[in-house]
């Protein structure tokens, strides 16, 4: 099975996850503080700069990303069409440069870590008896292991549909990727279940 991390022993590699989290939760908040392009483009290149330094092969670098960036396209046009293009250059800016700034996080950060980061974060929540910790950091750690598999699943779909000699559009790859998705979540929800490790 795929994963995003990226074997690599830099300096990220040696931050502890929850400083790369706390870090990443500070640049977003600069990005959507300012509207200047300047800034927000600046922001981008470190971001960029900081995934694509990793030392991956371009498209296996892309590849993960790619619902997500087609995502910030869609909402760039939505604001090209309906407010200006100024906002559509400024949502391009911010998201593109959190989108590559959270996909460095991710790279350089092992699932275990991740999820050991996000429950101690939580503990505070927990004591108000309103989540469990342990719940919100294997949600997390199992949307970050399993999104390369989604986009496999993408790739094996669109393949399908070439082999028949069907155009392989995004929006018609959707529907059957979402119900296989949705059954794989299901399979892995009982044989959580059927483990016991929600379970006090």
């Amino acid at each position: 099975m795929r994963t995003l991390y990226v074997e690599g022993r830099g300096l990220l590699y040696r931050m502890p996850a929850g400083a790369k989290i706390a870090a990443l939760m500070v640049f977003g908040v600069l990005l959507f503080l300012t509207r200047e392009v300047p800034w927000l483009g600046l922001g981008l290149l470190l971001a960029g700069a900081s995934y694509f330094g990793l030392g991956q092969r371009l498209r296996s670098a892309i590849a993960p990303l790619t619902f997500v960036l087609l995502t910030v396209t869609i909402v760039a046009l939505f604001n090209l069409v309906f407010v200006s293009l100024d906002d559509a250059l400024v949502t391009v800016l911010r998201l593109t440069a959190l989108v590559f700034a959270a996909a460095t996080v991710t790279a350089t950060t092992r699932i275990g870590d991740f999820i050991a980061a996000i429950t101690m974060a939580a503990r505070p929540l927990e004591s108000l008896g309103r989540v469990r910790a342990d719940d919100i950091g294997l949600a997390v750690g199992l949307v970050i292991r399993f999104l390369p598999d989604i986009v496999s699943r993408y790739d094996a779909l669109k393949l399908a549909h070439q082999a028949r000699g069907l155009k392989s559009k995004p929006l018609t790859l959707l529907g059957p990727l979402i119900i296989l998705t949705l059954r794989d979540a299901d399979k892995v929800a009982d044989a959580i279940d059927a483990r016991g490790i929600r379970k006090r």
